[in-house]
C-alpha cells in the first residue's frame, strides 16, 4: 500500500490566532493587560505582552510590491494566500489539510507559542507575568481553541496552552480543559519559567494530574522568548543560524530534564510528545545521557531504576521533520515507534502543501511511513485513527 492509502496523521499543525483573540477572550479583570498580536506583516507571529513584543525575526530587510521582488521566498507565500484572505478561520484550516492530504490534525499556536514567554513577576518582578494572569492567558487561548475545533470535531483536536508560572493553575486549567472542553493533550514550551527545570518536584502535581487524565504531554518551542534556555538570545543575531539550532537544543534540553531527572520514573503512565526539534539527535544524546547515568548515576539520578533511554522508549515521541533525511539514524537506533509526523503548516519552513509527499521521498520502510502518519499518533494522543479522505 502508498503512504497516501493509509490514514496521515498531523502530530503538531498549527492555526494562525487572530491578532485581538485575547482581547476577546480573556477574563474581563485582565483585558486592560490582554496581550495583542502584531499584524505588521505576513502571517505575523510576535504577539506584545505588557511591555515586551516576544518573537524574534531575523533583520529587516527592504519588500517591494506590483510584481517585482517582494520579499523572501514570495511563491511560497502564494500556496497561503486563500487561508489568510478567509482570515485563517477553521474551514480554511480542513481545506488546507485537505490540500495537503492529512485526514486528522491536533493543532498548536503560533503567537500562542510566544504569549507566555515571560519569566513569573515572583522572580523577576513587575517585568515578568503574574502567575495568575499567565493562566488566564492560557485560559483565553483554549477557550479560542475550543470555538476553533468545534467546526470539525472529527478533523480538528486540541492541545491545551498551560502556563507553567503557576502550577496550582496550571492542574485547574488541564482538568478543565480535558474534562469540560474535551482537549485531547496538553502544551508547554520547553524553555522553563525561573530557571526551574522540568524534573523539579514543583511540577509533579501537574504531571500527575495530566498522567490522571490520560491525555499526552507535550513540548513544543518557538522563537525567542526570555525563558531559559533560550539558545536564540545569545550572540547570533541571524535567522539562518540561530533558528537552526534553537528549538532541536531546547527539546534536548526537555528530553534530558525528564527522563534522567526521574520525571519518567515517578509517573509512568505520562505520554509525552517533543515536537518540532527534529529527531536525528536523539541517538546521540540519549547515549551520552545513558553513558553519564552510568558514570555518576551512583549518586545523582539514583532514583533511575532503567537507564534514562529506557524511559524514551517506553513514554515518549518525537516528531520528524518532512525532509529530515537524518532522520534514518533515529530509525537505526530507536526503531519506528517513537516517531510521529509534523507539517508545521503554515510556518515558515513548511513544505506545505508538499510536506506528505517530501516525507514519502524519504527513504524509510514503506510500513514505517505509515506508523509514523498513523498508528503512533494514535498511540501518543489515543484519538481513533480514521482515514478521512
Amino acid at each position: 500500500m502508498a503512504l497516501r492509502d493509509h490514514p496521515i496523521a498531523d502530530s503538531d499543525l498549527h492555526v494562525m490566532e487572530p491578532a485581538d483573540l485575547w482581547e476577546r477572550y480573556i477574563a474581563p479583570e485582565y483585558r486592560h493587560a490582554a496581550p495583542v498580536g502584531l499584524t505588521e506583516l505576513k502571517r505575523d507571529m510576535r504577539v506584545r505582552v505588557k511591555n515586551n513584543v516576544l518573537l524574534r525575526l531575523g533583520a529587516v530587510r527592504p519588500q517591494y510590491i506590483d510584481g517585482r521582488k517582494t520579499g523572501w521566498r514570495d511563491e511560497h507565500e502564494e500556496v497561503y494566500a486563500e487561508a489568510e484572505a478567509n482570515g485563517w478561520d477553521p474551514a480554511s484550516q480542513v481545506r488546507a489539510m485537505d490540500k495537503e492530504g492529512l485526514d486528522m490534525a491536533v493543532l498548536f499556536p503560533s503567537r500562542g507559542l510566544f504569549v507566555l514567554g515571560l519569566d513569573s513577576s515572583d522572580h523577576v518582578g513587575p517585568d515578568g507575568l503574574e502567575p495568575a494572569f499567565a493562566t488566564a492567558i492560557a485560559r483565553a487561548y483554549n477557550d479560542w481553541l475550543a470555538d476553533f475545533v468545534s467546526s470539525a470535531p472529527d478533523r480538528l483536536y486540541a492541545a491545551a496552552m498551560l502556563a507553567p508560572h503557576d502550577v496550582d493553575g496550571a492542574v485547574l486549567e488541564a482538568r478543565r480543559c480535558v474534562e469540560e472542553l474535551g482537549f485531547r493533550a496538553v502544551y508547554l514550551s520547553p524553555n522553563v519559567v525561573n530557571r526551574r527545570p522540568w524534573h523539579h518536584p514543583a511540577y509533579d502535581p501537574l504531571w500527575e494530574e495530566v498522567q490522571r487524565l490520560g491525555v499526552a504531554l507535550t513540548f513544543h518551542g518557538g522563537g525567542q522568548t526570555q525563558l531559559t534556555p533560550d539558545f536564540a538570545r545569545h550572540g547570533l543575531d541571524e535567522l539562518m543560524l540561530w533558528h537552526t539550532f534553537n528549538q532541536p537544543l531546547a527539546i534536548q534540553f526537555t528530553t534530558v530534564s525528564l527522563c534522567g531527572g526521574g520525571v519518567l520514573e515517578r509517573f509512568p503512565e505520562l505520554r509525552v510528545g517533543l515536537l518540532e526539534g527534529n529527531c536525528s539527535w536523539a541517538p546521540w544524546v540519549l547515549d551520552r545521557l545513558d553513558e553519564h547515568h552510568e558514570w555518576v548515576g551512583w549518586f545523582e539520578g539514583a532514583e533511575l531504576s532503567m537507564k534514562p533511554s529506557d524511559y524514551f522508549r517506553r513514554q515518549c515521541f518525537l516528531s520528524i521533520e518532512a525532509e529530515e533525511r537524518t532522520g534514518t539514524q533515529f530509525l537505526d537506533w530507536f526503531g519506528d515507534d517513537n516517531l510521529v509526523f509534523s507539517t508545521d503548516y503554515p510556518h515558515g519552513d513548511s513544505q506545505f502543501p508538499h510536506a506528505v509527499d517530501t516525507f514519502d521521498e524519504l527513504d524509510i520502510p514503506e510500513a514505517s511511513k505509515a506508523k509514523i502518519c498513523g498508528t503512533n499518533w494514535e498511540r501518543l494522543y489515543r484519538i481513533p485513527l480514521t482515514k478521512k479522505l
